[in-house]
């Protein structure tokens, strides 16, 4: 028995990338806690929203400043904050009015701190650290306070869990079965196969989550599931070029396994964003 097991364990290792175990481990206990945030109502989802967009503002600030414009601390943490919280929670605040104040202060005041010369560039690149970040988490927002009220935390876990569904089959399809690379200049191991079924398990996930908690129709399911999918890898990639262009593997070491809080945030920024308007704008959100 022992010999026929130790025969096995090569093909079975095969099927699992090097550290799939750790990313699976450390993803269940991050995937737990905030289930259990999600489960204590909106306030959980606000506690979410700071604790994982506070990490990733901060690990973003790293990255802008091996990419040549390090976006201002002062600038990136209350505009990503406003981004996050402000049209759903501050609506008395127009985002006109905060975004005028990030024009003429900002931009004059970094005429005046050391590393002027990099001044509009830094500004540049708080402002989109912000958006980047902050403007996801929004939408997050926005699905669970979005009427019917009673689906809005089934929203966003069937957005979370069609992504997940998606990393982790295109990560072993890819890995196994993977001969054409998408974007080779971008992500290297990354490939059509692997991305064909990801896709595949986000339709399966939205189909089984639209029918049993959301009401949808399977058009509709299988349209959110298609646009989580290209939306889940387009924002993968977006990440990648820009460790790329910080010429680092990964935004920090906070995950065992995963690297940073924006390396497993990465696929999950888009999709609420496209899951939103769309449902939205087919009326089956207001």
């Amino acid at each position: 028995m022992a010999d026929a097991a130790t025969e096995a364990s090569p093909a079975v290792r095969s099927w699992a990338p090097p550290g799939l175990v750790v990313r699976i481990t450390s993803g269940v206990v991050i995937g737990l806690a905030v289930l259990g945030l999600l489960l204590i109502g909106i306030w959980g989802v606000v506690i979410i929203v700071a604790i994982a967009g506070g990490l990733a503002l901060w690990e973003f600030r790293g990255l802008s400043a091996r990419m040549g414009f390090r976006a201002p601390s002062w600038l990136l943490f209350p505009l990503g904050a406003f981004f996050a919280y402000g049209p759903t929670l501050l609506k008395g605040v127009s985002i006109e009015t905060v975004l005028g104040f990030a024009l003429v202060l900002g931009s004059t005041t970094l005429l005046f701190v050391p590393g002027r010369r990099q001044g509009l560039g830094r500004w540049a690149m708080g402002l989109a650290g912000a958006v980047y970040v902050g403007l996801p988490f929004n939408y997050y927002l926005r699905l669970y306070t979005a009427q019917p009220s009673a689906h809005g935390i089934w929203w966003i876990v069937t957005t979370v869990v069609a992504v997940v569904a998606m990393d982790v089959s295109a990560l072993l399809v890819g890995s196994r079965l993977g001969r054409t690379p998408l974007m080779p200049a971008i992500s290297p191991k990354k490939t059509w196969e692997g991305a064909i079924a990801g896709m595949v398990a986000s339709i399966i996930v939205v189909l089984v989550g639209g029918f049993a908690f959301l009401g949808l129709t399977w058009w509709q399911a299988i349209a959110i599931g298609v646009l989580i999918g290209a939306a889940a890898v387009l924002g993968d990639l977006v990440e990648s070029q820009m460790k790329r262009m910080a010429r680092v593997k990964d935004s920090s070491h906070l995950i065992p396994g995963h690297g940073g809080v924006l390396d497993r945030l990465d696929s999950l920024l888009f999709p609420p964003i496209v899951v939103y308007l769309f449902a939205y704008y087919v009326g089956i959100l207001h």
